[in-house]
């Protein structure tokens, strides 16, 4: 071709020249655009070795870091390597009575014919739990409701070789912790964290025995932290998704460096099997309950004696405060702590020993670490006015249930402006209560007071008064301005707790 190029006139061999040439910079520019869309693989690490000692020795392009698709999940391995040789199974029995074993146990009615022994032996209830080891001389920690109750005791070393009777040093229900004694010496201690350190969605894992089968690690993430309970709590239980089940109780709850932040306590279901939502015991709780187990046999905790309840949006105007913070005193035990400081019910708690109260499940927590005979400050809001009162902390006794309440055959007395129906509360059952007087509600027609007020409930107070009569509880409701709110304490089975009503909400309707 260029042979012909060459042959023609200067002119013509210019203009042959000059397509040639566009040809071959179309065929550059499209080769080039090629080379865009299909770039080559990028070096290898020793390519990248050999580009740093070349050129003008500028050190190769940085690679971009891993995304979260490269990161890899927790490898826990190492971790029940670690702990699993401490962790125990806690296997229980109890007699029970004749009486216990009812036509409800499919095998009673095989036992009863078919036993030799039946009539002989009294019939055994067995428990099954978890624990894990926090000395080397054998003490065992454990959940109170796995030993609760039960004749004997034993525990099972994780090699499945080993196992000794365990005793009961001590059981605190309200914390659910128990702290067992096996003799033996030398044996594998788990090691303790901080579950002050747990923040949700951090990794952790447990290990147990569920439905008995031993040493059975699962994994999840911690959902939320300083968790209540329904009911109320002096636990601020630690909140997971990791698979807990019937068996897991009192095991331990391990971060991701292997280290217990928790012991495994109980599960919300509504089938008795796991369904993402367990609840741990904060090691450090543990840990303090077993040495006050160890050293007295009981746990010493603080109390004021009062009731509290939150304080809701609102409440917040009824209460003249400024905010819903704080917690409200629905109840004052007579002679207890607070009564003889001068709190009363309605008043507001807004701080306890220069500790701001957030959250009203906080006050209850900071009472109990309290040692009995110490004095605490408490500050508290009173028809909008702060005042500080003093109080001298007394030693929480043991549970004590409360009666319920009952409606009476008594005719109702209407209050329209409530769209409540109430009757008068009978003499026993003010005494069972502890009230001087109250009415209980028989009947609710307002549609926004039903979600607040329950038949049944009795009412101690009107708006911080307490009333003697029928006719001065319904004095001190139609006393009450319209639009304003009518504060009702209300008495509910073993609570008490406020309730801001609205007269208008009642007004012109008929109590059911």
């Amino acid at each position: 071709m260029l042979a012909v190029i060459f042959s023609q006139g200067s002119a013509t061999r210019n203009r042959m020249l000059a397509a040639v040439a566009s040809i071959f910079l179309a065929l550059a520019a499209a080769c080039s655009q090629r080379s865009g869309e299909n770039p080559a693989p990028p070096p290898s690490s020793s390519a990248g070795a050999e580009n740093k000692s070349v050129g003008n020795g500028n050190p190769a392009p940085a690679q971009p870091a891993p995304t979260s698709r490269d990161q890899k999940l927790p490898d826990f391995t190492p971790l029940i390597q670690r702990q699993g040789p401490a962790v125990v199974n806690v296997v229980t029995s109890q007699t029970l009575s004749p009486s216990a074993r009812s036509g409800s146990d499919p095998f009673s009615e095989f036992f009863r014919r078919f036993s030799a022994d039946a009539q002989e032996d009294a019939p055994q209830a067995q428990g099954l739990g978890s624990g894990f080891v926090v000395s080397a001389d054998g003490e065992v920690l454990t959940n109170a409701h796995v030993v609760a109750n039960a004749d004997t005791v034993t525990v099972r070393m994780a090699d499945g070789k080993h196992e000794y009777k365990g005793k009961v040093i001590g059981i605190d229900m309200r914390s659910d912790v128990a702290l067992l004694k096996i003799d033996a010496q030398g044996l594998p201690v788990a090691a303790i964290g901080a579950s002050a350190n747990v923040k949700p969605g951090a990794w952790v894992a447990a290990i147990g025995a569920p439905f008995g089968f031993a040493n059975t690690i699962t994994a999840g993430i911690v959902s939320a932290t300083d968790r209540v309970l329904p009911g109320g709590s002096l636990v601020p239980f630690i909140q997971t998704d990791v698979p807990v089940n019937p068996g897991n109780s009192g095991g331990p709850l391990l971060d991701i460096n292997g280290d217990v932040i928790g012991i495994n306590s109980m599960i919300f279901s509504g089938t008795g099997g796991f369904m993402g939502v367990s609840f741990a015991i904060p090691i450090e709780v543990a840990l303090d309950v077993a040495r006050q187990l160890q050293k007295d046999g009981k746990v010493t905790r603080g109390r004021i004696g009062v009731g509290i309840q939150p304080v809701t949006q609102d409440l917040v105007r009824a209460f003249k405060l400024d905010n819903p913070t704080g917690a409200i005193v629905t109840s004052v035990d007579p002679g207890g702590p607070a009564s003889k400081a001068g709190v009363r019910a309605g008043d507001v708690i807004l701080a306890y020993k220069g500790k701001t109260v957030d959250e009203p499940n906080q006050l209850p927590r900071w009472v109990a670490q309290t040692p009995p005979g110490e004095q605490a400050k408490l500050q508290v809001a009173r028809d909008g006015e702060r005042r500080d009162v003093t109080v001298t902390i007394a030693e929480l006794p043991p549970d004590k249930k409360q009666p319920e309440p009952r409606p009476t055959k008594q005719s109702s007395r209407p209050s329209n402006q409530l769209g409540l129906a109430v009757r008068e509360l009978p003499s026993d059952l003010r005494l069972e209560l502890g009230v001087d007087y109250g009415v209980v509600v028989v009947g609710v027609a307002d549609a926004t007071a039903a979600s607040r007020i329950d038949t049944g409930d009795v009412i101690v107070a009107v708006n911080n008064h307490a009333f003697s009569s029928m006719e001065e509880f319904n004095r001190l409701v139609a006393g009450s301005k319209a639009g304003e709110p009518v504060t009702l304490l209300v008495r509910r089975e073993e609570g008490s707790f406020f309730v801001a009503l609205d007269k208008t909400e009642g007004q012109n309707r008929k109590p059911s």
